[in-house]
């Protein structure tokens, strides 16, 4: 397992999976052109810009870019990586406190705080500010006091100051929104720099158990935390920054816009604000940047979430349904509106329950599809092939009404008017009593030897 951030960019340049630009790159729009440039290529490099803006402070971003640098994050390969998180999931690690933190070997408070010492990129002149995107946001249970940390995007609004969006059925908005009923103020702190494994296992949908035991579990050891300075609360101590901060109830902000997920743009709204009361970081610290978008390229957010998504809802399915082989949650869905399960259905109806089963589930997608297990749901071609020659519309189609809404689609919003969506299901599975033809093949082909094709690819490659 790779312990930090800095292991991590050692091993992907030693891979040469790590594209260094040294010229100065203006942080307002430009480093969001860079990694759109890199989302267009094969690879998909992870970057470090090492004078954005002009600053001395380093800036990574696309170390989430592929499912391969998943797997090398999180010690597996590629075909094992729902297999790791599951079994991570199923044996959380308690995370070990320790007092000297490289997080901590600086800490800057009072009126030395200010954000803008930082690299945050203005990705494009159609957001709202400069944003800090692929932060862990730590907070607590005001009432229960159990930890988590997940993603939250983060407008810089001033020198010690944040405009934020968390929406109200994730945990961090939540548990401001308890903090605020109870009469309480609720901290939390934005570490950035983390291990990349640790951004896996934010994304993982668990239950009650503190975030930081499933992490743990999922790496493999305990997680090594530190207490922050100004609050009872624990942060990663590998990470490179950490923003200590305070949520403030009765200021707000317009915040936004910001290309989302969804590939769309968030029109600007009021949000919550937060005060930032100390910044503790490493000496010589790296930023990190993460541009999403629409999903065409992918983005590394969407990697991101693609795979813990995966697990979680693998695991939930197969428990009840022994024969699923896989469950995508492809990103041109934005991770969230489509989900596709390859099953072997033993009697008639239970790909239907199956996908009932899905657009309950936490991830509530728009469409939810079944096909046979013979059908690699990660090569769209076979897919849509089962979909055109699998499928009787009026048998295998059905719609479900007024089901949960997916986050941020403008659909669902149109007119300025909040809705409910209505779910699809596809059933493309063969039907378990109906003989079908055969499919075509040539068999063989996969082991046949070709030394043409491998002599043709490396002379490509002079």
């Amino acid at each position: 397992m790779i312990p930090n951030l800095r292991k991590f960019l050692e091993t992907l340049d030693k891979n040469n999976d790590l594209l260094h630009i040294e010229r100065e790159i203006s942080l307002k729009y430009d480093v969001g052109k860079v990694l759109m440039r890199l989302y267009h290529t094969e690879d998909k490099q992870a970057v470090m810009f090492h004078k954005p803006g002009g600053k001395d402070i380093p800036l990574v971003a696309n170390i989430f870019s592929t499912r391969e640098k998943a797997a090398l994050a999180l010690g597996t390969t590629v075909d094992k990586l729902n297999e790791k998180v599951l079994d991570g999931l199923k044996n959380p690690v308690k995370p070990k406190v320790v007092t000297d933190a490289p997080c901590q070997e600086v800490t800057v408070t009072g009126n030395d705080v200010d954000i803008n010492k930082f690299p945050v990129p203005y990705y494009s002149p159609d957001d709202g500010g400069p944003y800090i995107t692929p932060a862990i946001v730590v907070s607590k249970d005001p009432e229960t006091g159990v930890p988590d940390f997940g993603h939250y995007r983060f407008q810089v609004i001033g020198k010690n100051k944040f405009a934020f969006l968390a929406q109200p059925f994730h945990r961090f908005g939540a548990n401001v929104a308890k903090a605020k009923k109870m009469g309480v103020k609720i901290e939390a702190a934005l570490v950035i720099g983390y291990d990349p494994a640790l951004g896996y296992a934010t994304q993982a949908k668990v239950g009650e158990v503190d975030d930081f035991s499933y992490a743990g579990g999922i790496l493999g050891e305990p997680i090594e935390v530190s207490k922050c300075k100004t609050f009872d609360g624990l942060v990663p101590a590998s990470s490179e920054v950490v923003f200590e901060l305070e949520v403030n109830y009765d200021e707000m902000f317009n915040e936004g816009p910001l290309g989302e997920y969804t590939g769309y743009y968030t029109p600007p709204s009021n949000k919550p604000t937060a005060t930032v009361k100390t910044i503790t970081h490493r000496k010589n610290p790296i930023f990190q940047a993460l541009l999403t978008g629409k999903p065409s390229p992918v983005t590394e957010n969407h990697i991101l979430k693609e795979i813990p998504f995966e697990a979680s809802l693998y695991g939930e399915l197969k428990q009840r349904f022994p024969t699923i082989k896989s469950v995508r949650i492809p990103p041109f869905g934005g991770v969230q509106a489509c989900v596709m399960v390859s099953m072997s259905p033993r009697f008639p109806g239970e790909a239907k329950q199956v996908i009932m089963h899905v657009l309950s589930s936490f991830v509530a997608p728009k469409y939810a599809i079944a096909v046979n297990d013979d059908i690699d749901i990660f090569d769209m071609d076979n897919v849509m092939w089962a979909l055109s020659f699998r499928v009787r519309p009026e048998r295998d189609i059905f719609t479900v009404e007024d089901t949960l809404r997916v986050p941020l689609d403008p659909s669902s919003k149109e007119g300025g008017v909040q809705t409910t969506k209505t779910a699809v299901g596809i059933d493309a599975t063969i039907p378990v009593d109906i003989n079908y033809p055969k499919v075509a093949d040539v068999p063989g082909w996969k082991e046949f030897e070709l030394p043409e094709l491998g002599k043709m690819k490396k002379e490509a490659k002079k």
